[in-house]
């Protein structure tokens, strides 16, 4: 193997080498809300030096500016396990969604009212035109199983009369 090729060979090493470690570079750091953040890039301007954990080239956390700044960086993590959690914002997406649901379950109630009403206020006209045919005295008759005319006598009006003020009573309230 001469010079050359060895050089390059050991060139390609290297750059291959460095670019393992910059694709292994994490930053850590704790946010504003006091999480944890694990990034390849570096982080937003605002987060002061001392909740930055690690840095690309590091391997250890940074060494804290003072013996308080580390339990002061853990402590929001701490509360915010303890209570509830910080919700930066709404979805307004799933809230669109759960509105829009509830609205069709509404729309859905709504509809099965007016029809259970339609059909109450159906009963309700056919039973009272049954009672007023009934209580007019007129001869009625009705068909029987065989396919034959009977007349209703006495009793039999009686039933169909009780009959009819039921419906009438239970589906022409208001």
């Amino acid at each position: 193997m001469d010079f050359k090729s060895f050089t390059r060979n050991l060139i390609l090493l290297v750059a291959s080498t460095s670019c393992m470690h910059a694709a292994l570079a994490q930053w850590q750091w704790i946010d504003k809300d006091g999480r944890k953040v694990f990034s390849d890039r570096a982080p937003p301007a605002e987060i002061p030096e001392k909740n930055i954990l690690k840095q690309p080239g590091l391997r250890a956390p940074l060494p804290a500016a003072d013996a308080d700044a580390a339990p002061a960086a853990a402590a929001p993590l701490v509360a915010n396990k303890a209570g509830t959690p910080k919700i930066p914002g709404k979805d307004t997406q799933l809230e669109a969604r759960k509105k829009q649901a509830e609205d069709e379950e509404n729309a859905k109630k709504k509809a099965e009212e007016e029809k259970l009403a339609k059909s109450r206020a159906d009963n309700c006209e056919r039973a009272k035109k049954g009672l007023v045919a009934v209580q007019s005295g007129t001869r009625l008759s009705v068909i029987n199983a065989k396919g034959e005319r009977e007349f209703m006598d006495d009793n039999e009006r009686a039933k169909e009369t009780k009959r009819l003020q039921g419906i009438a009573d239970s589906d022409c309230q208001k």
